[in-house]
């Protein structure tokens, strides 16, 4: 890397341009997880919330927020995504348990589809905190982060 790209030479804010770059294949990959009592998780299991089926709503707002993502960060742009992907794994455990959110983000673009699925998995993680808050304030978020990112002319990156 050879600088930050949302600066200019006079270290002002500003868009990248991407209109001379091509249009490819641009797939992400986030992943995040939201640690709870284990009655929280017997809850969501049971689809008996207070406010209805906490992961599928979840799963709503996460792809809501990936199509929203160039409104709430101030210099992505606005991208056609072509497919988002939010997927839950429940973890049972003792003294804590856990929902993993994993999200893939896909487009047909000049830039990258990183944020959209970094932000669909952080607001589905918040979704199910909002939603499950009423018996366990506790729960904490953790690791939301980047897994894998594949197009452009940055080839790609898998975490290690």
């Amino acid at each position: 890397m050879n600088g930050l790209t949302h600066f200019d030479a006079s270290g002002q804010a500003h868009m990248v341009d991407v209109g001379d770059k091509a249009a490819t294949r641009r797939l992400a990959v986030a992943t995040g997880r939201i640690d709870m009592q284990p009655s929280t998780l017997t809850l969501i299991e049971s689809g008996n919330a207070k406010k209805g089926d906490v992961l599928g709503v979840a799963r709503i707002a996460g792809i809501m927020a990936a199509k929203k993502t160039s409104e709430l960060i101030p210099l992505c742009h606005p991208l056609a995504l072509t497919r988002v992907a939010v997927e839950f794994e429940l973890a049972p455990g003792s003294p804590l348990s856990s929902v993993r959110c994993t999200v893939s983000a896909e487009t047909l673009g000049p830039t990258g589809v990183e944020m959209e699925a970094l932000t669909a998995t952080q607001i589905a993680l918040l979704t199910i905190y909002d939603m499950c808050k009423a018996v366990d304030r506790g729960m904490q978020i953790h690791d939301v982060r980047l897994l894998e990112k594949h197009g452009g002319k940055s080839g790609s990156y898998v975490a290690a």
